[in-house]
């Protein structure tokens, strides 16, 4: 089942350009927020990480250069499109690294109960509860294949903390990014809806806020230039 029909859509449409456009709207950064992301996971040295909404495969990518070569990778993403990339692109990694890529949706991960030491999220959590109806339910399956103790990194999108920076911010989403990526993509729905999502997204403290209120029991936080970005990490 697919918790959100529209969504599917969008990313099922955009995999040839999304790479390019992702690299192009960030400056390159995204390269460099997903590594500090994998490094994150890779603290309290995991035996299985999954990769939530893995997209096209960059952080589970990064995980595999990255961890060591026991360290199970399971990537997971509800775009067939998006995941014939992400394989295409780690060919090379999963013959020496335990890597593999499933399709399937978040509301309904098709694993047991505390199956995962870490739970990666690399730009797509906004896409799981950006008025979002089954964000609950979302949450509630990342903690039930969570370890106790397990911990979950969301790399994302946030707020900028001054007002002025915040202000700059949202006019660069709302002009550069959503017409570089309807230029690039020729998809005007889904590059309106990143800009705006992006824009609308949680604080860092409303995010924190709705993490523990889910059932998280303790929640850190870490800003990525200027606050356009952070990496957010919850401990089950």
């Amino acid at each position: 089942m697919i918790g959100n029909k529209p969504l599917h859509g969008i990313f099922s449409e955009i995999p040839p350009r999304y790479d390019l456009v992702n690299h192009i709207i960030t400056w390159g950064l995204d390269r460099r927020w997903r590594r500090r992301a994998a490094r994150e996971c890779l603290t309290a040295q995991p035996q299985k990480i999954l990769d939530l909404g893995c997209g096209t495969g960059d952080l589970v990518i990064e995980l595999a250069r990255l961890a060591a070569n026991n360290v199970a990778l399971i990537g997971l993403d509800y775009s067939q499109p998006m995941l014939r990339i992400a394989a295409s692109k780690a060919k090379s990694l999963m013959g020496k690294r335990n890597i593999s890529f499933t399709h399937g949706d978040a509301v309904n991960l098709p694993f047991p109960d505390g199956y995962f030491d870490c739970v990666a999220i690399s730009f797509a959590f906004r896409n799981l509860t950006y008025k979002n109806p089954l964000a609950g339910r979302y949450i509630a399956e990342i903690l039930r294949v969570l370890s106790p103790g397990g911990r979950c990194v969301i790399v994302e999108s946030s707020q900028p903390r001054g007002k002025i920076i915040r202000q700059l911010f949202h006019l660069y989403l709302r002009w550069f990014v959503f017409s570089t990526g309807y230029l690039l993509s020729a998809n005007r729905v889904a590059y309106h809806y990143l800009a705006e999502s992006a824009a609308r997204f949680y604080t860092p403290g409303e995010l924190r806020e709705l993490l523990l209120t889910a059932g998280f029991s303790q929640v850190s936080f870490r800003s990525l230039f200027l606050g356009v970005a952070a990496i957010s990490t919850a401990v089950k």
